[in-house]
């Protein structure tokens, strides 16, 4: 019975952990020249960063628990690339981990498994919104969700479609 609660942990049904950070931006640009030293017809400063560039959005899909909220793959102007997951909504399980894979999301999540994936991390909260830094030397190419995986168990709890 034992070995069976610690394997479960069925309490963690019950428990949630909200985080709630901000979005990622870029990097401090470098002080803008005075309007003095700008070439005539320029403003100094025009080049003022917009926001991130968004690579790819959806919503998440239930698999193995209830899982809500969206996932955005986002490249700030410095050319760092994040997921950003907001208002999620899942249940608090053991060993949960960010990824994005080339399978297509929702369905069986048994397929996971087989696919390409590149690991972002522990899962920060299973409430809220976090942000997951995508390491520069990570291919993105042909990955197609973002998934909310438990390593213990082998098992999706929710996935959403991004489509880089």
């Amino acid at each position: 019975m034992a070995i069976g609660l610690w394997a479960f942990q069925p309490w963690r049904l019950l428990t949630s952990r909200t985080v709630r950070e901000a979005p990622p931006v870029a990097a401090p640009s470098a002080p803008a020249e005075s309007a003095e030293s700008s070439e005539p017809g320029e403003e100094a400063g025009s080049d003022e960063d917009t926001g991130p560039v968004v690579l790819g959005e959806g919503g998440f899909l239930t698999q193995e628990h209830g899982t809500s909220g969206t996932a955005t793959v986002l490249e700030p102007a410095d050319g760092s690339r994040h997921v950003r997951l907001t208002d999620l909504a899942t249940s608090d399980g053991p060993d949960l981990h960010v990824w994005i894979t080339d399978q297509e999301a929702g369905g069986d999540w048994s397929k996971y498994r087989d696919g390409r994936h590149v690991a972002l991390g522990p899962l920060k909260g299973d409430e809220g919104d976090a942000d997951y830094e995508i390491l520069p030397e990570a291919d993105l190419g042909g990955m197609t969700s973002v998934v909310i995986w438990c390593d213990r168990f082998s098992v999706a709890f929710g996935s959403a479609p991004v489509r880089l």
